[in-house]
């Protein structure tokens, strides 16, 4: 399942290297693309997006949509 999601904050490669790996805890499998000047993150999961949306708000970032 293909899961966009709009995060402000990330500003940095470590920014992006954080996102991803909290994506990838809760689903190693998981495809990441992220564009940091649209504030995209694009993840391919089968988690459910409550979830991934969790994981991201815990490194420090907004999730708003």
């Amino acid at each position: 399942m293909n899961q966009t999601f709009t995060v402000q904050g990330m500003t940095c490669g470590h920014c992006e290297k954080a996102v991803t790996t909290a994506i990838k805890i809760l689903d190693p499998q998981a495809q990441v693309a992220i564009d940091r000047a649209q504030n995209r993150v694009e993840v391919t999961t089968e988690q459910p997006r409550e979830a991934i949306a969790a994981a991201i708000k815990e490194e420090g970032y907004d999730v708003t949509a």
